[in-house]
């Protein structure tokens, strides 16, 4: 019997027939899913089930958790599970975008930092809430409002971001590896931090937050060496803000990537707390979530800003950015004072990546069994390990290659997540009227949830609007090149998708509503 035989779709339960008895256990009356349903009977499907559950590997997927298996009652785990993911290198090469790439000085770049940060976080924030309350994760909660088959859209955006992402931070990792010691070369790098992230995601939910509750320790104190080591240096230039069109351009064009890079893990928020109690607070669960997130995010960039100062009149940091990017700027500020040991402070924040892509390859799996039926037949754990050879197929030929041409790919689809939050949003505001509008029963019956021809179509809607408002340096937007400097323009895409997502879908979900009354 095959993955696709084992699978009862319509039951929510993976199935089987025992033998003896020639019966289904399916669980019909309650849409959770208890654990042990997985490996009933003797399908392919059960049998891999059982063999996962001998290594305490999670065994479940998209299906709902039973609010008697939410036992995660630790909300530490909810702040530590964001600041380790944040707490890494590639964080602080956001901040240090403001000054060689935008131009900026150091206050402006502060603020931006600070004020978009905040901005970008609070859809993470808010719908992680939604994981104890419902026991769903992010892209079955996404079905509410995108419809059962409108999701598999906004699943394959968060597909290309989980994989791309993850290739973009390894070859990172994997060059900072490469900087330490030439011997190691791109793809041994790469390998080793896959490796390493396929082995924490491998085992799911409850060794992704033990591995991320402690991870983000070492990190936080090499940063502070670098901090440390940085001041004494003396080379920190308080950089004049510019005035004008330019300025605002600029800071607009730096604000865009600050935000995409926080509110990125609004597509993955719900997975990591779907087994906190149902009785949880939210506004802790809220408020964890928070300075999960905020922490890091602020203390990396400004972190990276402040350095980024010194391009400007030292010529060693200058000529590290220049020949090795973000690896070489922190190589001068730690190889020269410390030697060896800087080179260990480079090796520790070269693994920061596992971490950082922790929650994309144990997030992916969910992205993927949404799809279809056969691809939710398939267990989670599976998907890990498809999903960690595809990124390093990417990564490794695009270590020499092709690196900077993923990035640019990675910042463009990143304006979807603009869009999902102008759908998700409204929906839940205007049409929902808050919490007591979902009917978690229907999460798996097509028949029942929004049909998605409203939030389809705000979605391409929300295409338009961050087009006509990007700025890119292979692409301008007709309005976001009237924004500062015409030849550079100003990033407004992440605004315009919003705005664009957000009045549209109020129109055509009010029609979709009206005629087909779900």
């Amino acid at each position: 019997m095959g993955f696709k035989e084992a699978y009862d779709v319509e039951t929510v339960s993976p199935v089987g027939t025992d033998r003896g008895s020639g019966e289904k256990h399916v669980y019909a009356d309650d849409p959770a899913v208890p654990a042990e349903t997985f490996t009933y009977g003797d399908s392919t499907y059960a049998k891999i089930q059982r063999f996962a559950g001998r290594f305490n590997i999670e065994q479940r997927g998209i299906e709902r958790v039973p609010e008697d298996e939410r036992t995660d009652t630790s909300l530490v785990n909810v702040g530590t599970m964001w600041c380790a993911a944040n707490m890494v290198v590639s964080s602080f090469a956001i901040g240090a975008l403001a000054v060689p790439v935008f131009d900026l000085g150091f206050v402006d770049s502060l603020l931006a930092i600070f004020f978009f940060n905040i901005l970008a976080i609070l859809p993470v924030c808010f719908f992680s809430t939604f994981g104890p309350r419902f026991g769903l994760r992010q892209m079955v909660l996404s079905r509410f409002y995108f419809g059962f088959y409108g999701v598999k859209i906004i699943a394959f955006f968060n597909v290309l971001a989980c994989v791309g992402w993850s290739s973009v931070n390894v070859i990172v990792g994997a060059q900072l590896l490469n900087a330490v010691n030439s011997s190691v070369p791109g793809w041994a790098g790469i390998i080793i931090i896959a490796a390493a992230t396929f082995f924490v995601t491998l085992f799911g939910y409850k060794v992704v937050h033990a591995y991320e509750y402690w991870s983000w320790i070492p990190c936080f104190i090499v940063f502070l060496i670098v901090l440390g080591e940085f001041a004494h240096s003396g080379q920190f230039s308080n950089l004049p803000m510019n005035v004008g069109g330019s300025e605002a351009g600029s800071i607009l064009s730096f604000a865009a990537s600050v935000f995409g890079f926080g509110t990125g893990w609004t597509s993955y928020a719900a997975d990591y707390t779907v087994y906190q109690p149902a009785n949880s607070s939210r506004r802790k669960v809220f408020a964890w979530t928070f300075a999960g997130l905020i922490f890091p995010l602020c203390f990396t960039e400004m972190l990276g800003l402040a350095i980024a100062t010194a391009t400007i009149a030292n010529p060693d940091y200058q000529n590290g950015y220049t020949d090795a990017g973000i690896g070489g700027l922190l190589g001068a500020v730690l190889l020269p004072p410390l030697g060896r040991f800087g080179q260990f402070c480079l090796v520790v924040l070269a693994l920061s990546i596992i971490a950082n892509n922790c929650p994309n390859i144990y997030s992916v799996t969910f992205s993927l069994q949404v799809m279809g039926r056969w691809t939710q037949a398939v267990p989670r754990f599976i998907w890990t390990f498809v999903g960690t050879v595809v990124y390093c197929a990417i990564a490794i030929p695009g270590y020499n290659d092709f690196a900077e041409v993923l990035e640019d790919f990675m910042l463009l689809i990143g304006y979807w997540l603009a869009i999902y939050e102008g759908v998700a949003l409204t929906e839940h505001f205007v049409f929902k009227r808050g919490y007591l509008g979902y009917d978690v029963s229907i999460y798996n019956s097509a028949s029942k949830l929004p049909v998605g021809i409203a939030a389809v179509t705000a979605f391409c809607f929300g295409i338009f609007g961050a087009v006509m408002g990007m700025s890119q340096h292979w692409f301008i937007g007709p309005i976001g090149v009237h924004i500062g400097d015409p030849a550079y323009g100003g990033d407004i895409g992440f605004e315009l998708a919003f705005a664009f997502t957000a009045v549209s879908y109020l129109g055509f979900r009010f029609v979709e509503f009206r005629y087909f009354k779900r």
